[in-house]
C-alpha cells in the first residue's frame, strides 16, 4: 500500500463543530478564570462602588430637580452618579476581554488553539461573553451600593440604565480586543488603564460635561463614553432620546470592531 494514501472510508476532510465549537463547557472554564482573578475584579467591581462611595453619598440628600425635594420622593444626584459609574465599571470589565486575549497570544495558546476544532471567531465570542459577565457584576455591584446610599428611582430606570450600561460596553470590547492584538501583553492593561479614565473624564462621566470649559466639551461630545452615558442617563433625567449620542456609539463601535478584526485576521495569518 502507498504509505501516502488514504484507506478507502477514511476522511482526511477537518470537521468543525457546530458554531464552531462554541460551548457551554467552553464558557464555564471563562467565565471560571475571570471570577478567580482578584485583581480585575477588584478593578472593574470595587473601585466603581468605592468611587460611587466617596463622591456619591455626598449628594444623597441634593436632588436633581430642586422644586422635588429627596424628602419628598424626589431623586438624588448620587443616582445620576451611580449610572455613570455602572457605565465605567462596565466599561473596565469588558475591556479586560482585550488583556486576555494579549496573554494567551504571548503564552502560545492561540497557536495551541488552532490544533483544535474551535474557530478563532468563536474563542472571540466565549471573550466576549466572558467579559458581558464580568461586566453585569459590575453594574449590578454598583446599583447595589446605590442602594444603600439611598437611591431611589422607578424600576423601568433601574433596568433601562443597567441594560444600557451593561451591553453598550460592547463598544469597549471591541476596543479592548483591538488594542489586545496590537499591544504586548505585558503593557495591554497599563496602557488601557489611562486611555479608559481619559475617555470617562472627557466623556463626562467623572463630572458633568457642561461644567468643563468650552473647548473640552466640543473634544467630549466625540468620545464613545459621552454617548453610551447620555443613553444611559436618560431614562433617570427624562431627556428625549439622543440620536446624535446613539450615533455616537455606533460609530465607535463600527470603528473599534472594524479595526479588531483586521488586527485579528492579520494576528491568525502568523499563527
Amino acid at each position: 500500500m502507498n504509505p501516502t494514501s488514504t484507506p478507502a472510508g477514511l476522511s482526511t476532510e477537518r470537521r468543525v463543530p457546530g458554531f464552531g465549537g462554541f460551548n457551554r463547557t467552553l464558557l464555564g472554564i471563562e467565565i471560571k478564570r475571570r471570577l478567580r482573578n482578584r485583581r480585575t475584579l477588584v478593578f472593574t467591581i470595587a473601585f466603581p462602588v468605592i468611587m460611587l462611595i466617596a463622591f456619591g453619598s455626598q449628594y444623597k440628600d441634593t436632588p436633581i430637580d430642586p422644586t422635588f425635594p429627596v424628602s419628598s420622593g424626589g431623586t438624588s444626584v448620587t443616582a445620576f452618579i451611580m449610572i455613570n459609574m455602572a457605565v465605567y465599571g462596565a466599561m473596565l470589565a469588558s475591556t479586560s476581554a482585550g488583556g486576555a486575549v494579549a496573554i494567551e497570544r504571548a503564552q502560545g495558546w492561540s497557536r495551541q488553539l488552532r490544533l483544535t476544532p474551535l474557530t478563532p471567531a468563536a474563542n472571540i465570542a466565549v471573550k466576549i461573553i466572558g467579559g458581558l459577565a464580568v461586566g453585569l457584576l459590575a453594574v449590578l455591584g454598583t446599583f447595589a451600593a446605590g442602594i444603600v446610599l439611598g437611591v431611589r428611582m422607578e424600576l423601568h430606570i433601574w433596568i433601562l440604565a443597567g441594560l444600557t450600561a451593561w451591553l453598550g460596553s460592547l463598544v469597549f470590547t471591541a476596543l479592548g480586543l483591538l488594542a489586545g492584538y496590537l499591544v504586548p501583553s505585558e503593557n495591554v492593561m497599563q496602557f488601557m488603564g489611562p486611555v479608559l479614565a481619559f475617555l470617562a473624564f472627557f466623556g463626562g462621566l467623572f463630572q458633568p460635561l457642561k461644567t468643563m470649559a468650552p473647548a473640552l466639551q466640543r473634544i467630549g461630545v466625540w468620545t464613545p463614553t459621552y454617548g453610551l452615558g447620555e443613553i444611559a442617563r436618560a431614562p433617570l433625567t427624562g431627556d428625549a432620546f439622543n440620536w446624535a449620542a446613539a450615533g455616537n456609539v455606533l460609530l465607535w463601535l463600527t470603528l473599534f470592531s472594524t479595526g479588531a478584526a483586521l488586527a485579528f485576521r492579520r494576528d491568525t495569518k502568523r499563527v
